[in-house]
């Protein structure tokens, strides 16, 4: 994400699981969830947006289902994904 402090412009990092994406063309979009100080934090982007400096992908997990909203209800190790191998 790029973050605009009065003058100058710098790049903050925003790690989480992808939970979503909406393919709707140009208004497409993906929903991150993270744990930020003990609290679920969700943020949706939109995917061409220009104040997204990078999208990378770090792990890319086994899952069943298209929407992952059943993360929102787990915590600690019940949340976390198996990883594709």
């Amino acid at each position: 994400m790029k973050v605009k402090e009065g003058e100058r412009e710098r790049v903050q990092a925003y790690e989480g699981v992808v939970i979503a994406k909406s393919n709707r063309g140009l208004n497409s979009s993906f929903t991150v969830r993270k744990i930020s100080h003990g609290e679920g934090v969700e943020r949706v982007f939109q995917t061409y947006s220009p104040a997204l400096g990078a999208i990378s992908v770090k792990r890319r997990g086994n899952v069943r289902r298209a929407k992952l909203y059943y993360l929102r209800d787990r915590t600690g190790k019940a949340a976390r994904i198996e990883e594709k191998v």
